[in-house]
């Protein structure tokens, strides 16, 4: 029992309404420390209901209300008597006549005493019997909220009339339609899943009010006040009621510490509150795991909850669909046909034809799946039978999964043609997939602490299938026009759907989730009726998934022997299809607002360049000359009709093999026309255009110009400035000291292109500013984006030499924030290092970067210089990322 002091002891006299403040803080604190000594969150937000319950009734009793026949209710979430510590007080005053002038001036008085008091956020309506139907009728929010509206004080005889009033303007047909169409726009709002980032408790899929309106819906039919009452009307059961009051309860709680944290009524679980609420709920950091590590644990719980209210939403509200709003025709008039000894169509949705259907024969636990799969036509599963479903999925163990039937009846399903995706989700939601493979129910939920995955590990593996099978659909190929073709004549799509539900299935235990993965994955293959090839093929795409997208966002894949290395990994067309297929899936899945056509033409080139390598003969060396040549020869041809060989020649002396090597011959042609037309002007040359061969969206600048020590740093200060990324960066100093350097960057409001007055802006800066690159422009002072501020990411400074180019590479990984790539070529500018080549990547918060630099004249840095200046990099790092954590 919660003891707090009596609100008689604060206020003695109709004057002391102000006491009525400290009180209010003297309880909440005694409800606060009850809470913290292990007092159940349900009793304590009753107790608070029942607090303001108190002063209600004092403040009406003070407006000398008692004395009228009009009645004070409760509403909304006061209503169902949850309040939490700053919580909306809604009430309603009601009337069966119209209100007086006299009963106007005694409710001008309450109300203006619940202002005084001032530590109640209160919600006020004030409304007539005949008031309420007008509204009731025209708005569903007023609708919902008498269902639940409850007498404080005032007439016992209005105390019926709010649930009255909803039965007489809405219907059991019209309530329920009203009440999902507007759960579907919720959801919506909401991403449509329960795994969000950053989480609305309350009105996201699987919040506070999913659970509501179970409530709303079934107490309005049933006429119960209390969704426990619901159980002995059969609508559900002791079990289904015990997971919802559990989930209520956590859901309470997490809501309780935000507003505790806030000190406002906030719903939502940000970046901001996860780490405090995390160690609130105990989670600790464990020796050997991640910082992040308590923060995904919590995080896990919230998903797998709200991943079982919503799942319980669904599923008793499709039963009162079907039990109350569906007709109760006879079977002659249903339309019902029988598929099999086990299972039946209803009305377009699989049912079971008895229900001990899964306990004598648990196969069809699989085999209803397999129906889902393979034929179209059905709608959905029956309420009753999903009910059935998920209590014989508790039972699946070693001894189910080593049958061979349901072996194959696994496989068969995911050789399935239909959608195997919305078959795969609802096995995972009915709970088949966790216990059928055991590791997969391990990494529901789980999250990882960062903007780049945005999904939990479970829902992204699904998407990466989904991903995988609209390959073969049409409408998508135009979207992936390459990868679509490679995976159409992929020869076994099991084998990559096999390698997609495992490659990330080991994360959160520790140690290298891709070879952990592949080993589950072989014994997995095995049972399965794998041959030991396509076993290993399985493992082998798990162990090296990401290895294209590493190879692509970070290596320079103009490089032939870049390429060649990475031909020689794959060792045929067959593992290079199958792991393209599989990576451009797992990209698009993990993340799509990260997906681009510049990532997308990484991909490709990479993709078509191996192909090109593996086809001609992995054996054979790399001809440089042969190359040259024919990139010269390709690009005179675009120049013939225009300049002379002679002058195309004159500039092309000036250039070294690696320009030929590395540009396309399309791009070669653009520079030299460019060159040529500007002469002799001493003045720089910028130019752009839109990225030709592979990324519609990714801009092509080119700037030729005097070489000067800063180029680099000053050129990408400018780009910043005028709202320009980098992705790419190559700098080449021809032999008469001019400096052509190429950039590819996303424009952040694609418009460059587009707006002439926009892109003469741009060009009149970059000339104006190398013009005078002794002037370092100022860097641009920008709002740091709040989720940013929460990411505590080590900063790591590596610089090696690169024999092959004889060029120091420094790759830095640090926290992603505006105007870094400015920053650190400003540090280069100032240590007198030139800038050759970079590649830059961004990976939500993270970036990890990639310069190719030397010292003046081509000189590498020595051992002692390379060490002197990683620390001086990475101390700059460190400051920047403080001061980008220390706004929060």
């Amino acid at each position: 029992m919660i003891i707090t002091s009596p609100l008689h002891n604060y206020v003695k006299g109709t004057h002391d309404i102000q006491a009525i403040n400290q009180w209010r803080t003297d309880v909440e604190q005694q409800l606060q420390e009850s809470y913290e000594h292990g007092q159940p969150i349900r009793e304590i937000i009753q107790s608070r209901s029942a607090l303001i319950d108190e002063a209600l009734k004092f403040l009406w009793q003070h407006a000398e209300l008692e004395t009228t026949d009009l009645g004070l209710f409760a509403v909304g979430g006061y209503g169902r008597r949850e309040m939490l510590p700053y919580s909306d007080v809604d009430i309603m005053i009601l009337s069966e006549d119209e209100i007086t002038a006299e009963q106007e001036k005694l409710i001008s008085t309450f109300i203006s005493s619940l202002w005084d008091v001032g530590n109640f956020k209160p919600g006020i309506s004030v409304r007539t019997i005949r008031h309420c139907v007008e509204e009731a009728t025209n708005d569903l929010t007023v609708a919902t909220a008498l269902i639940e509206a409850r007498l404080i004080i005032g007439s016992q005889h209005l105390a019926r009339w709010p649930r009255r009033i909803v039965s007489q303007t809405w219907t059991d047909r019209t309530f329920y339609d009203a009440k999902m169409e507007e759960q579907t726009r919720r959801y919506a709002q909401h991403n449509n899943t329960e795994s969000n980032l950053e989480p609305d408790i309350k009105n996201a899929p699987g919040g506070i009010r999913d659970i509501n309106q179970i409530g709303w819906i079934a107490k309005r039919h049933f006429r119960v006040n209390r969704i426990y009452d619901l159980v002995h009307l059969g609508f559900i059961s002791e079990f289904e009621l015990g997971v919802l009051e559990e989930a209520e309860s956590f859901l309470w709680e997490i809501r309780n510490e935000l507003h505790r944290l806030t000190k406002r009524d906030e719903n939502r679980l940000l970046f901001d509150y996860q780490r405090e609420i995390a160690a609130k709920f105990g989670y600790q950091r464990e020796e050997g795991k991640s910082p992040n590590y308590p923060i995904e644990q919590f995080m896990k719980r919230y998903y797998r909850t709200a991943q079982q209210v919503s799942t319980l939403n669904e599923m008793l509200l499709a039963y009162f669909n079907e039990s109350v709003i569906t007709p109760r025709l006879p079977d002659y008039e249903r339309k019902i046909e029988e598929i099999n000894e086990n299972f039946k169509l209803v009305d377009g949705k699989l049912a079971v034809n008895h229900h001990k259907i899964f306990s004598e024969n648990p196969s069809a636990i699989l085999e209803l799946f397999y129906l889902l799969a393979n034929r179209p036509e059905i709608e959905g599963i029956r309420a009753r039978t999903l009910r059935l479903l998920t209590l014989a999925a508790k039972r699946i163990n070693q001894s189910f999964r080593n049958n061979p039937a349901h072996q194959a009846m696994f496989m068969a399903i995911i050789r399935s043609p239909h959608r195997l995706y919305d078959t795969l989700v609802a096995m995972k939601r009915y709970g088949v997939l966790g216990n059928y493979i055991p590791a997969f129910g391990q990494i529901m939920g789980l999250m990882q602490y960062d903007l780049f995955h945005i999904y939990t590990v479970d829902a992204h593996t699904l998407l990466l299938i989904r991903n995988l099978n609209r390959f073969k659909e049409p409408e998508f190929a135009k979207d992936f026009p390459v990868v679509s073709s490679v995976f159409q004549r992929l020869a076994r799509r099991d084998i990559v759907y096999l390698a997609a539900i495992f490659h990330d299935i080991a994360k959160g235990r520790g140690g290298d989730h891709s070879e952990l993965g592949a080993e589950d994955a072989i014994e997995f293959c095995r049972m399965h009726g794998f041959t030991e090839r396509e076993c290993n093929l399985v493992a082998w795409l798990i162990q090296n998934h990401l290895s294209m997208s590493v190879t692509s966002q970070k290596k320079d894949i103009s490089d032939p022997d870049v390429v060649k290395d990475f031909a020689e990994k794959m060792g045929d067309m067959e593992h290079l299809d199958y792991l393209y297929t599989l990576t451009v899936a797992d990209i698009n899945a993990t993340n799509p607002k990260l997906w681009n056509t510049w990532r997308a033409s990484l991909m490709r080139q990479l993709y078509t360049h191996a192909r090109d390598v593996i086809r001609s003969g992995l054996g054979r060396p790399v001809d440089y000359q042969m190359l040259i040549e024919d990139t010269k020869f390709s690009a005179s041809e675009l120049l013939v009709n225009d300049f002379s060989l002679a002058d195309v020649e004159k500039v092309w002396q000036e250039l070294g093999d690696e320009y030929f090597l590395k540009e396309s011959a399309d791009e070669i042609a653009w520079h030299t026309r460019a060159i040529l037309q500007h002469g002799d002007n001493p003045a720089p040359l910028v130019m752009m255009r839109a990225h030709r061969k592979y990324a519609q969206d990714a801009v092509q600048l080119f700037i030729y110009t005097q070489d000067k020590p800063n180029l680099f740093a000053t050129t990408v200060a400018v780009l910043d400035r005028m709202n320009l990324d980098v992705q790419d960066a190559r700098i080449i100093t021809a032999v008469k000291a001019f400096s052509l350097d190429t950039y590819v960057v996303l424009d952040r409001f694609g418009t460059l292109l587009t707006d002439p007055q926009r892109e003469e802006t741009v060009t009149e800066a970059l000339v104006n500013a190398l013009s005078h690159s002794d002037k370092y422009p100022g860097l641009m002072q920008r709002r740091i984006p709040r989720q940013l501020r929460h990411f505590d990411i080590e900063n790591t400074v590596d610089i090696t030499v690169n024999e092959a180019l004889q060029q120091n590479m420094v790759e830095i990984a640090t926290l992603d924030h505006p105007g870094l790539l400015a920053k650190v070529g400003g540090l280069f500018m100032m240590q007198g290092l030139d800038i050759h080549s970079a590649k830059i990547a961004t990976l939500g918060e993270r970036a990890e970067d990639i310069f190719f630099v030397t010292k003046k004249d081509g000189v590498l840095m020595t051992d002692a210089e390379s060490e002197t200046f990683a620390a001086l990099l990475k101390s700059a790092l460190d400051e920047a990322s403080s001061q980008v954590c220390g706004q929060h």
